[in-house]
This record gives C-alpha cells, sequence and structure tokens, in this order.
C-alpha cells in the first residue's frame, strides 16, 4: 500500500515539475547558471543548475518516502 501512495506522489510532483517547467522556461532560462548556446538557427540549453535542484528534491522526497516506511 505505502509502495502504491509513493508512486502516486512521485508521478503528482513529476507533473507539477513538467507544468512548472514548461511554463516558466518559455521566456529563456528557468534558472541563474543554466548554459543556453544560441546561434542563428540552432539553440541549444543545458540546464546545469535546474538539474542539480532537481536531483536534490528527488532525493529529499525518496528519503521521506524511506523514512515513513520504516
Amino acid at each position: 500500500m505505502w509502495f502504491g501512495i509513493a508512486l502516486i506522489i512521485v508521478g503528482v510532483l513529476i507533473l507539477g515539475m513538467g507544468f512548472l517547467f514548461g511554463h516558466l522556461g518559455k521566456g529563456g532560462r528557468l534558472l541563474p547558471g543554466d548554459i543556453v548556446i544560441s546561434k542563428p538557427g540552432f539553440t541549444l540549453g543545458f540546464p546545469v543548475v535546474t538539474s542539480i535542484v532537481l536531483s536534490l528534491v528527488l532525493m529529499l522526497v525518496l528519503w521521506v518516502i524511506a523514512s515513513l516506511r520504516r
């Protein structure tokens, strides 16, 4: 039962992050420190800081879920 609840929570978090990044990222970089290379007809974006923040948030969520299971 706890595994199902954890999957629902993770799914809602992923959905929320997708919605957030879809709307906030339209104007350019999402967070300061993200790398964007723009040339005529070509744009490359590499979200360095965003990846670090997402990793920390996911680690915190998984830590909370693991501590609740004990």
